[in-house]
This record gives structure tokens, C-alpha cells and sequence, in this order.
């Protein structure tokens, strides 16, 4: 025994819960099978809670694949526009800042609230606590095995999400269903997480926060820069700018090539190399005058990195400017400015907001995100090979990718 459905989705998350609204636009009957109690779990934790839903810069280099000509067919103008009216249809009304859109109420329930009422006005069922254990093809039919009896469509969703977050119920089930239809995987790996470096000074800087540029090196070739705020750790570095470059961190060293960052402690005051360092205290030294090092250097930095890069750099703390060599003032001036951290690993899925890799992005229509191995398969989310920066940059891929679902799905 089983029910047929004009349209299955597998996985009631954030790009599931966009799919279903459009596919159901059109009078189909279209089912979702979400195994959490509730849709849309990991809506609840985006943005600290508050949901940064999108951004108002959509630059592709913001969004990174390994197809990206691909990429940019779907992060289209028209698309990011479709998405925008969806959300004002929905009710939702941004509170922007910097360019980060965030609901009004500053909660992330008012998206996942708005979604799912969405859906249950367009009639769409949802069946929660409902796990999928198992898809097969059947001729031009898919058969679902679930805790819950059998469901056939000949159209299916997958929106199951990554390995990122296994706390909502992300546990890479899509993968594997796909892995048996015939698709290939680009190996998933934490991205939007923190880096592990191998040293033994991290314990003397850990809980220091600081206002840095930090490029990611790769074979000592720079490959990307980002500038904000790090949290300089125990095991490593986390923050923003971190988690930005984190993505493109964890593929080079599945690569096996050399992973490091290079840290510019002085990029709020503007200066970018030993030498505009020297120049910038030798003025500073005829300023203030009778101060010794550590001295002319307190109020830059917190007290404990500025302790750990003079020893770094062996320069005693209570020396004077023009007491120092030369070698000794550039060594110091490249500690500050170009400060190497050799990278070892990331953290774990567990602390993952997304992963870099998933489905290529060559076997999926990118008009309609169907599977060109397998009609009526449709991918959507984190499932595909797409990752964005921090900023609500996942979250667009998602409601993007959905709407192209959904709609791909219920044209006949």
C-alpha cells in the first residue's frame, strides 16, 4: 500500500519550505516529509537567532562554487527579485543594516512563522516526524520509504540539507539518496566555521577580539582578504572574516596544499607594511616622548597580544624605539602587519553554519534545478555545490533554489 502525491519534498527546512509554496501555486498536491517535529529548524538559530534572511550587496563573489558560470545562471537579477517580493508578499518586513536584512521583530520565528502559514494556505501537507529511509525509481515514478508507510510521486524534492548542523536533524540523508541515482559528490566540508592552527603561543592570546585584514595563503599564493573583527582562540581563529575564508580554507587542505593566514593587526590605522610601520613609530617615538615600547604600543592593541608579538619578535618590553636594529624594528613591524598563522584543519560539522562542496553544479538544470540524470528529481540548498560568505548569503541560495524547484516541479 501506498499514497501518491503530485509533488514530494523531502526536508521541510528553508529552501524545502520555499519550494513547497511554489509548487503548490498551481492547485498540485504537495506533500512535504520533514523528520523534526517542526519545519524549518535551523531558520531558528541564522543570524543568532534574529534571521538575516538577505543581503543587499548579491556580488557573486560573495557566493563561491566550483561551477561558477553555473552559478551565476541562477543568482539572477530576476531571481533575487522574485525573492524579495516573495518575503514582502509573506508579510515580512525588513529591518536593514549595513545591507543585512533581518524581520522587523529581530526573530527568526517571524520567517519560519510566515513560510510554513504560507504553506498550509496553499494546502500543502505537511507530515512531520516523518524520516525517509530510502528512494527508489520505479520507470518514471519515485517510490519514498518512510517511518510512516511508502509515498510515489513522479516528481521529488530533495531539501535535506548538508552535514552542517547535525543539531536540526542535518545529517547528509540527501547524499546518499542521490549518490544512488547516479550523482556525483565534490566532498563536503565545514565552511562558515573556525580554523585550527598548531602552536604553542594560542593559550597566551586566547579571548583577545581585535579589528584586523586577514588574507587566506595558499602555497603562499593569496587567495582571498577579508577585513573585520577576529576572536583569537585556544585552538585557532574564529570570527566573521574567519568564517568568510573558512569554505575556501577547508578545500585547500583536502588538496594537501599549504593553508595559512597572514594577519594585519595595524589595518585600523592604514598602514599595510613593516616599513610604513617604521616610518609610522618613528614619528610616533618623537611625539611621545620617554615611553618605552610597550608603552608606545599600548592603546593600539590589547596588552596580552602586544606581550606576545614583542616576544615573538624577542624585543624586551621595556626597550626604547632607537635602542632597536633595524632587523629588530622591520621583524617587529612584519609581526604586526604580516602575522603568519599556519593552518591545520577547521572545526567540526557541529560547529559548521554550511559546508563547501555538495552535488555539481553541471548536473542540475539551472533553470529548474531538475537532475539531468534523473526527470523529475529536483535538488535544492545546501545540497548543491554552493556556499556564500556570512550575511544571509545561504539563506538566498536556499530561497532561491527552492523557488526554482518548486516552480520547475509543478510545470508539467
Amino acid at each position: 500500500v501506498y499514497k501518491m502525491r503530485d509533488i514530494i519534498i523531502i526536508g521541510g527546512g528553508a529552501s524545502g519550505l520555499v519550494a513547497a509554496i511554489y509548487a503548490s501555486k498551481s492547485g498540485k498536491k504537495v506533500t512535504i516529509l520533514e523528520k523534526n517535529k517542526t519545519c524549518g529548524k535551523k531558520i531558528l538559530i541564522t543570524g543568532n537567532g534574529k534571521c538575516n534572511y538577505y543581503n543587499e550587496d548579491q556580488s557573486l563573489s560573495h557566493y563561491h562554487s566550483n561551477n561558477r558560470e553555473i552559478l551565476g545562471s541562477i543568482l539572477t537579477k530576476e531571481n533575487l527579485e522574485e525573492i524579495k517580493q516573495l518575503f514582502t508578499a509573506l508579510g515580512i518586513i525588513p529591518r536593514i543594516k549595513d545591507g543585512y536584512y533581518y524581520p522587523y521583530s529581530n526573530q527568526a520565528t517571524s520567517i519560519q512563522t510566515a513560510l510554513i502559514k504560507q504553506c498550509e494556505l496553499n494546502n500543502v501537507e505537511i507530515l512531520t516526524e516523518t524520516e525517509v529511509l530510502n528512494l527508489t525509481r520505479e520507470n518514471n515514478t519515485y517510490k519514498i520509504d518512510t517511518n510512516n508507510g511508502v509515498y510515489k510521486s513522479h516528481k521529488v524534492i530533495l531539501s535535506t540539507g548538508s552535514f552542517a548542523c547535525p543539531k536540526t536533524g542535518s545529517d547528509g540523508l540527501g547524499y546518499k539518496l542521490l549518490n544512488n541515482l547516479g550523482h556525483d559528490l565534490i566532498t563536503p566540508l565545514p565552511a562558515l566555521v573556525q580554523l585550527k592552527a598548531n602552536t604553542n603561543y594560542l593559550k597566551e592570546w586566547h579571548g583577545i577580539r581585535c579589528d584586523v585584514s586577514v588574507s587566506l595563503l595558499e602555497n603562499n599564493q593569496e587567495i582571498s582578504t577579508q577585513i573585520g573583527e577576529i576572536q583569537l582562540t585556544d585552538y585557532g581563529v574564529s570570527g566573521i572574516c574567519i568564517f568568510c575564508l573558512s569554505g575556501r580554507a577547508a578545500r585547500g587542505l583536502h588538496k594537501n596544499k599549504q593553508v595559512q593566514i597572514s594577519i594585519n593587526f595595524l589595518h585600523p590605522f592604514n598602514i599595510k607594511t613593516k616599513e610604513e610601520f617604521v616610518t609610522w613609530m618613528n614619528n610616533r617615538n618623537n611625539i611621545v616622548k620617554n615611553r618605552t615600547i610597550s608603552d608606545l604600543l599600548d592603546g593600539l592593541l590589547n596588552y596580552k597580544l602586544i606581550n606576545l608579538i614583542l616576544k615573538l619578535s624577542k624585543i624586551d618590553r621595556n626597550s626604547y624605539w632607537h635602542n632597536l636594529s633595524d632587523k629588530e624594528k622591520y621583524l617587529l613591524g612584519n609581526n604586526l602587519t604580516n602575522f603568519i598563522l599556519d593552518i591545520i584543519g577547521t572545526n567540526s560539522f557541529e560547529q559548521a553554519q554550511t559546508v563547501t562542496g555538495g552535488i555539481p553544479l553541471t548536473e542540475i538544470n539551472p533553470n529548474t534545478m531538475e537532475s539531468i540524470y534523473n526527470k523529475g528529481i529536483f535538488i535544492t540548498g545546501e545540497l548543491l555545490d554552493i556556499d556564500g560568505d556570512c550575511g544571509g548569503y545561504n539563506l538566498t541560495n536556499a530561497w532561491i533554489t527552492g523557488y526554482l524547484a518548486g516552480t520547475g516541479a509543478s510545470n508539467d
